[in-house]
């Protein structure tokens, strides 16, 4: 008989196993982590007495700068056993680099399989591809490796180019697609652009990666209710992942959060005080990475900010939750005396009909608030709208949807894309943060 996941057991089970995979993770750092090792003498932490997810406020925070000044000392094995090598993307600074073992890309197929099990994917589903697995871009080799070890089939396409995808999902028939969901609209575009019956297409099931979908009551958000009415055929899927965690979190068919996988990651909601905030309340996410050789992670600051959801998943499995991201910690706005993050002004772009490209900007004013230009091109067919009349709509738009507005400046799509994709990012920039965080 078939050990049960430990994701449908009760929540005392999951919370003792956890436990049980803290204490190793410890002694594992201690005995090979020149980073860690330094920090448990430091501090004078004795790791036996480390025995219970609640004791970890006792271990300081890992930060990224700690990865950027010390990154080899967080390396735990020798570098001949590493056989590939990733960098993060870079959101917040310099790419940080990290190993993996044999043993962690195992555990990334792992994860990537129950991922893909958890929106519905099985053996026989065909996924096609639309991220790169090349740019040490950890999350492209991770879905492919997920993919083998779920026994289904992928089709390698890449990024980009609508009438390539249109071309492959003719000929191969995928069930599943997995992209940044705003380039969803742009197949659409496409597709009703040439004539593609796409509403009747092999496609069943879209899994977004790096923007949101839900808002914080798991409803569709403004990007995913577009999609949702151009393509009411397909079901929607939102994941969160990071390189730092080596993990994702993907929703199943009920939409009501992405599971965590207790095998593969602790995760505490850290409130302002640095101290676990009560379940239910936003906070930062910090993550403790289990069964990780080369470079394993000890309450590691994602930036990231949401909530934990703990109770029982209609799907059946027990492990707790992640709502969908707020946006990052470091990332907040105060704009004209409300508090937001930047994915709540994509959210206005994303669904602005005219708006082909545009990017974020926020500087520090000699008052202490923060300044706010939105730079937007306009789609051809509206070059020639009348300026103003362009940013009043966008303004009324962004005071219906966020109370407040900021400044609207209008470019050419050509300078705005030169922002949006520089030579070296595997992203495209959206948001630029010119303000002095010291």
């Amino acid at each position: 008989m078939d050990k049960i996941d430990i994701e449908y057991q009760s929540p005392e089970e999951i919370k003792a196993f956890q436990e049980r995979k803290l204490q190793e993770t410890l002694l594992y750092l201690q005995e090979h982590s020149r980073y860690y090792r330094r920090m448990f003498e430091k501090c004078e932490i004795n790791i036996q007495k480390i025995r219970h997810i609640e004791d970890l406020v006792k271990i300081p925070f890992t930060e990224k700068k700690d990865l950027q000044l010390f990154n080899e000392d967080f390396l735990c094995c020798p570098k001949d056993k590493i056989v590939d090598y990733i960098t993060t993307s870079g959101t917040l600074g310099d790419p940080v680099t990290f190993g993996c073992t044999e043993n962690d890309l195992q555990r990334l197929a792992l994860n990537e399989k129950k991922s893909f099990e958890c929106a519905g994917l099985k053996p026989g589903s065909i996924l096609q591809l639309m991220t790169t697995l090349d740019k040490r871009f950890m999350a492209g080799l991770a879905y492919f490796l997920g993919i083998r070890e779920l026994g289904a089939s992928i089709i390698r396409v890449g990024n980009g180019i609508p009438e390539l995808q249109w071309d492959t999902i003719r000929r191969i028939k995928p069930d599943t697609i997995l992209c940044v969901p705003s380039f969803i609209l742009r197949l659409i575009q496409y597709a009703e652009d040439h004539g593609i019956d796409y509403r009747n297409s092999s496609v069943k099931r879209i899994i977004g990666i790096g923007e949101g979908l839900r808002d914080q009551q798991f409803n569709l958000n403004l990007l995913g209710r577009k999609i949702h009415e151009k393509w009411p055929e397909v079901q929607l899927f939102a994941t969160y992942s990071s390189t730092e965690m080596g993990a994702t979190f993907s929703e199943c068919p009920y939409g009501m959060g992405g599971h965590v996988h207790p095998e593969l990651i602790i995760v505490e909601i850290i409130g302002e005080d640095d101290l676990p905030v009560a379940d239910g309340e936003t906070g930062e996410v910090v993550v403790t990475t289990l069964g990780v050789e080369a470079m394993p992670l000890l309450r590691f600051r994602t930036g990231d900010m949401c909530a934990k959801v703990v109770e029982p998943c209609k799907c059946g499995r027990n492990s707790y939750r992640l709502t969908p991201l707020i946006g990052r910690k470091h990332n907040m706005i105060k704009l004209k005396g409300t508090t937001l993050y930047p994915p709540a002004i994509n959210d206005v772009l994303d669904n602005t009909d005219y708006i082909e490209n545009y990017v974020i900007y926020v500087q520090d004013t000699e008052s202490g608030t923060d300044d706010v230009v939105v730079k937007v091109g306009l789609k051809q067919s509206y070059e020639q709208m009348p300026v103003n009349n362009v940013i009043k709509d966008l303004k009324d738009r962004f005071r219906a949807r966020i109370r407040v507005a900021p400044r609207v400046e209008i470019l050419p799509v050509k300078e705005i894309a030169g922002i949006n994709f520089p030579a070296k990012s595997r992203k495209p920039v959206k948001f630029i943060d010119l303000r002095n965080h010291s």
